[in-house]
This record gives structure tokens, sequence and C-alpha cells, in this order.
């Protein structure tokens, strides 16, 4: 009889999709893999997010920038994915900044977009009160502005997280792809279950980052929880119009 050792060794040999003995045997391997590309996925969408947010700014404050601004992430977001890593390998070297530079430039579009989405749906008579306390721009911007455009702002940041988690796979062509470098692989040697393992847990890092930016979005905005963002402006302007009178 062949002990369940050897039965669950076997699937490695038998080339199986699903086997626990591969993911016992290269446990330092994935996890390896695993973490760069939590790396290369956070610091891609966090230099994405201080570019995009200035961009955003300017593309409010001067209507005129606010179509060359979006026109060019809009472009940039639609260059084939190995067609942006093959533009900047000669530029930047067989690096993991051509992944990071990559995904950075696809990342502004979303953001651009959301951050000033966000800002948009701030209501007026919340700005007006906030001037008419002496509120300057930056202290409304900062004090005003940004908490009742969290919303938005975060669900951006939440689309470009998971976007990102996909791209990065792709940089396995120059070597900084994490779990894609072992897709990759895989895929060049028909070997089934390092494909399937590093697709699942690609997912999982994708659905695990969603859920934590959502948390995330929730603790810092408590009142659109229940959908009483508007009515939640509409009392800080009534405060800060009573802080006037008073």
């Amino acid at each position: 009889m062949t002990s369940s050792a050897g039965q669950a060794s076997s699937c490695v040999a038998a080339n199986e999709w699903i086997c626990a003995e591969y993911v016992r045997t290269r446990s330092q391997e994935l996890a390896d893999a695993t973490v760069q590309h939590v790396w290369i996925t956070a610091v891609s969408v966090g230099i994405a997010l201080l570019i995009a947010f200035p961009l955003a700014l300017l593309a409010r404050r001067w209507r005129a920038a606010a179509g060359p601004i979006l026109g060019l992430t809009t472009v940039l977001y639609t260059i084939p994915s190995l067609a942006m890593f093959a533009l900047l390998l000669p530029v930047l070297g067989l690096s993991a900044a051509v992944v990071v530079t990559g995904l950075v430039l696809y990342s502004l579009t979303l953001l651009v977009r959301n951050i000033l989405a966000g800002l948009a749906s701030v209501p007026g008579e919340t700005r007006e009160a906030a001037r008419g306390m002496g509120y300057g721009p930056v202290r409304l911007l900062l004090g005003v502005e940004l908490p009742l455009a969290l919303p938005g702002v975060l669900a951006g940041v939440r689309i470009a997280t998971v976007s990102a988690v996909s791209l990065t796979t792709v940089g396995a062509i120059v070597g900084y792809g994490g779990l894609g470098n072992l897709i990759y692989s895989g895929m060049q040697t028909l070997f089934k279950p390092e494909v399937l393992t590093a697709s699942v847990l690609c997912v999982l890092l994708a659905v695990l980052f969603d859920v934590a930016l959502l948390g995330v979005q929730r603790l810092l905005t408590p009142w659109s929880r229940n959908r009483t963002r508007r009515r939640f402006g509409g009392r800080f302007a009534h405060r800060l119009r009573v802080g006037k009178a008073v």
C-alpha cells in the first residue's frame, strides 16, 4: 500500500494542478515571490498617489490644464503592459524600477480621476461656510474638502491597487514580477502546480488588498456607511456658520 506521504509527493511527479506537496517543498520560494509582489505593488501605488494628488489639484485649479493631464494619463493607461515595459527597459535597465515606473504610470489615470471626482462631490455650501469662517485655500483643502472627498479618493486607491497586483505579474519579463515569475516559469516548463498556486496567491493578494483598503475607508469615513455623506457635509457647514455667528 502506498503511504499518504508517497501519494502526496507523487502529485509533483504526476504534474497535477492541485498539489500540496509542491506548496510544502517550495514554501520559501512562494514566500519570497509573494513578498516581492507585495512591495512592488505597494511602492508603485504609493508613488502614483504622491504624483496624482498634485496633478489633480493642478487640473482643478487651472481648467486649461485639466484636458492635457487627463488626456495624457488616459493615453498612458492604454499602452499595452508589454510595450510599456519594453519602452522603459532601455532607460531604466533590467531592474525593478521598470516594473514600478510602469505601474505608477498606469495608476495615474485611476487616481487623478477619482481624486477630482471626490473633490467635486464636496457640497458647495460646505465650502462657502468654511470660507466664511476665514478658511484659506490650504486649510479649506486639508480640513474640509479632503475629509469629505476621502470615499472617492480611497475608491480610486482600491482600484489602482487591485490593478497593480494583476499587472505586476507582467514584470516577469524583466525578472521582477513577484508571483508572475513563478507563473511564467511554470508556463515555460508546463509545470501545472506552479502555475496554479502562483495564480491563486495572486488572486488572494488582490482580495486581501481590497478588503484591507475597504476597512481603512470605512474607518476613516464612518459617515459614508449609511449614505449620509452629503448630510454630514450639510451639518458641518451648519456648525461652521454657528461658530461664525458666535
